[in-house]
């Protein structure tokens, strides 16, 4: 299944695509992910929180920058994991780039996810899949967001990196009301509700 979603970064481009290739900066940031090692500069190894009511997965797995072009802030990313659980797997790749916006950026993000396994069954409609991708991004901004406000301009400052760290799983219980409620609507008008 494919999809789209963007969320704005308040920098200019070549600073945010700067911010996006620090995966050790932004990683924590993700709702319930953990970043778990830095094989090399391109590839890293991680995984995934996501609770859905009583239902919790945790995907373990790696993600890998490739068509980097640093010029076009173009990239595409392909990760792969598997529930730790024996519940299947999920392969993605991401293509993303970074354009200008009203003196910040946007982050455009193509992404073709495939499900297997039992865990297949939760993604059948493209719909639940594509809104809880738009929450987990705009959760994502905000965070991001977040830890710019608490980042000083300049960094020459501190040259210490975050301890890197987990974040809670993502809460179901909104997602669950969002992605419902989007859904129905759906049903009757035949398009998403507008966040």
């Amino acid at each position: 299944m494919e999809f789209d979603n963007s969320f704005d970064v308040p920098l200019p481009p070549d600073e945010t695509w700067a911010l996006l290739r620090d995966i050790e900066r932004i990683a924590p940031c993700m709702p319930g992910a953990k970043l778990t090692e830095s094989v090399d500069a391109e590839t890293f190894k991680g995984e995934v929180a996501v609770r859905l009511g009583p239902v919790s997965l945790t995907f373990k797995g790696q993600a890998r920058f490739e068509d980097v072009n640093d010029a076009e802030r173009k990239a595409l990313v392909k990760a792969d994991g598997k529930d730790a659980k024996g519940r299947g797997g999920a392969n993605a790749a991401v293509d993303f780039c970074v354009e200008p916006a009203e003196g910040q950026s946007t982050v455009l993000i193509h992404t073709n996810l495939m499900l297997s396994g039992p865990v297949a069954q939760y993604g059948r409609g493209v719909g639940m899949v594509q809104d809880l991708a738009t929450q987990l991004i705009e959760q994502f901004s905000a965070n991001l967001k977040a830890e710019l406000a608490k980042t000083p301009a300049s960094s020459e400052a501190s040259e210490t990196k975050p301890e890197i760290e987990t974040v809670k799983p993502v809460s179901g219980l909104s997602l669950i009301f969002k992605i419902l409620w989007n859904a129905v609507v759906r049903l009757f008008t035949g398009r998403a509700a507008t966040p």
